[in-house]
């Protein structure tokens, strides 16, 4: 299948590892150019760039900080000129002692509220900087990445969950509001427990419980779930918008 991502421009947050380093790889095999951006692991998300080759472009991004969305969206605008597809990968993980004894009412107001604000705001932001450029060219892909804890819930995950479904009222209006400037079409994937490297030990102690619940009987790796991501991001998808897409092997 021809998924119509030759030359197009893709912006890819959080792709120095986990599942945001395949899709980037996975664009890039399609032969669109990818913008790649990490936090902390350059060396991480450059070696991702060597991988795709010529048509990958590595910058640092910090959803939290000020100004960060629309210095991202000038980067790529000066180095492309368009923008094609945003896959919201970033993430702030739950603050520190959320699962601890009592957790949930003892983590104080400054880590609960940047777990909260950051996941939300920081898509909210990024959606915003890139959207006159998919409607200048009438044509966009937006990808918002959450997780099935919003669904399943668990200890120690109230605030990163209460997060990551705004998202899912976001990327639906947002639907609605970009989806009649053209092709432009939002979707909100949510992965569930995921064989990543960086997902080693919680895999190790959760995987199996996990697995048993699903009908494949197994977790799915992060090839697989940005196999998904990938198609909803192309111009092959042309009617899923608006939708919650569920990447967990059934659990």
């Amino acid at each position: 299948m021809d998924l119509g991502l030759e030359g197009r421009t893709v912006v890819v947050t959080g792709a120095s590892g986990g599942i945001g380093r395949h899709v980037a790889a996975q664009f890039g095999a399609e032969g669109a150019d990818v913008l790649l951006t990490y936090r902390e692991s350059k060396d991480d998300a450059t070696r991702v760039a060597e991988e795709i080759g010529g048509r990958a472009l590595v910058v640092r991004y910090d959803q939290t900080e000020e100004g960060a969305a629309e210095g991202l969206r000038d980067a790529v605008l000066a180095w492309t000129g368009r923008v094609d597809v945003l896959v919201n990968n970033a993430v702030t993980w739950s603050p520190p002692g959320a699962d601890g004894p009592r957790g949930f009412e003892h983590v104080p107001d400054g880590a609960w509220l940047e777990t909260v604000r950051a996941n939300v705001e920081g898509a909210v932001r990024l959606t915003r900087a890139v959207a006159p450029s998919m409607r200048a060219q009438r044509w966009g892909r937006l990808v918002h990445l959450s997780s099935s804890l919003v669904r399943d819930g668990d200890e120690g995950t109230a605030y990163y969950a209460t997060a990551k479904s705004a998202l899912h009222g976001f990327s639906r209006s947002v639907a609605f509001a970009l989806g009649r400037e053209g092709d432009i079409l939002s979707n909100v994937v949510l992965p569930g427990l995921t064989r990543t490297v960086r997902n080693g030990g919680i895999v190790e102690a959760f995987g199996e419980s996990a697995a048993a619940r699903a009908p494949l009987g197994r977790l799915l790796d992060a090839r697989e779930v940005a196999t998904a991501i990938v198609y909803l991001g192309s111009a092959a998808n042309t009617g899923i918008t608006g939708q919650e897409v569920a990447v967990t092997g059934g659990a």
